[in-house]
């Protein structure tokens, strides 16, 4: 079992590398104890404890992971209390969910095409974002299905 100092530490270490990947500090790093959790479940309480911020400043972190789709709000049982959980396979919903990104864009590329004459100086760095886009759309398809094969062979299915 992991001490307090080893999480902490591993909180950082996570926080900071999704900080660098482009996500924002607070969810970097509340995701990262959300996914150290012994049960993947905590408060905003729990979460301002950890972090050491206040539960208020918790509330955009978590607002912003759940809109991703990274965590899920439940009602904690016999209480008013909201509880932010954490898949244990989070990182493959995530990163399912690409379409949910992905779609807006490729649209707003078509439109954009749509828009364009076919001379027109940016039509090809538009034509190869939204080829490119598509492509990932396609493979992650492809993906998800190899990961599931994955996850039988090491014996990590539910």
């Amino acid at each position: 079992m992991a001490t307090d100092e080893q999480r902490a530490a591993f909180i950082e270490r996570l926080g900071g590398a999704l900080t660098s990947a482009g996500l924002a500090r607070l969810p970097s790093r509340a995701f990262a104890a959300l996914l150290v959790d012994d049960d993947g479940r905590m408060t905003a309480a729990e979460l301002g404890a950890v972090l050491d911020v206040s539960p208020a400043s918790v509330s955009g972190a978590v607002r912003y992971l759940d809109g991703v789709g990274m965590i899920r709000r439940e009602r904690e049982r016999g209480s008013r209390r909201d509880v932010f959980v954490v898949e244990d396979d989070a990182w493959h919903g995530t990163m399912t969910r690409i379409d949910q990104l992905y779609g807006p864009m490729i649209a707003a590329l078509e439109r954009g095409l749509g828009d364009l004459a076919d001379d027109d100086p940016a039509r090809r760095r538009l034509v190869l974002a939204q080829a490119f886009l598509s492509f990932v759309l396609e493979e992650m398809s492809d993906l998800d299905h190899r990961w599931a094969l994955r996850r039988a062979e090491l014996g990590l299915d539910d």
